[in-house]
């Protein structure tokens, strides 16, 4: 075992005061840790919560670049799309940005499964449904510089795409 310091490794530091700043469900996390044989020390903080701490544990189990992702100002439902766009080998990197919610990361990373330019959409000031408008479109090859503007509402862009998509099967 990994000697952290004052010749303490991991398993004699859960028998101190250290282990005893997490809550249960945070400690269980790194125990789950230590058993899959994982750097805790990257995720045992009290800055992160249990559920943080377990997209951070699978990651490591998995062998990922947690680096990426395990920063306090992400929760864990943008920790666990990132970590599954890392999963599937997308390069997800430029467009990480706390200011995503976990679901604007979703249509990116849809987009990113369909080697799409995401960076048309992957931008805060575009919501979900936005996003997911222009990514139809892109999808479709429509030329979607028409209606990929932060200021037009999603349900607008939905008709703009299907009247393009129309146009293009004529």
């Amino acid at each position: 075992m990994k000697k952290i310091h004052n010749n303490l490794n991991i398993e004699n530091l859960i028998k101190t005061e250290w282990f005893n700043q997490f809550n249960e469900e945070q400690q269980t996390e790194i125990l789950f840790g230590i058993k899959s044989d994982v750097d805790v020390l990257v995720y045992a903080k009290t800055e992160f919560n249990e559920y943080q701490m377990r997209e951070i544990r699978l990651g490591l189990e998995d062998n990922l670049d947690v680096s990426i992702y395990a920063k306090s100002e992400f929760d864990y439902l943008q920790m666990d799309q990132i970590r599954f766009c890392l999963e599937k080998g997308l390069n997800v990197f430029p467009y990480i940005n706390p200011n995503f919610k976990n679901s604007q990361i979703t249509q990116i990373r849809f987009g990113l499964q369909q080697n799409l330019n995401v960076s048309i959409y992957a931008k805060p000031e575009f919501d979900k449904n936005q996003m997911e408008q222009i990514r139809e479109g892109l999808e479709k090859n429509l030329d979607v510089s028409i209606y990929a503007n932060s200021k037009i509402p999603w349900q607008e862009m939905r008709e703009i795409r299907l009247k393009l998509q129309k146009e293009s099967t004529l």
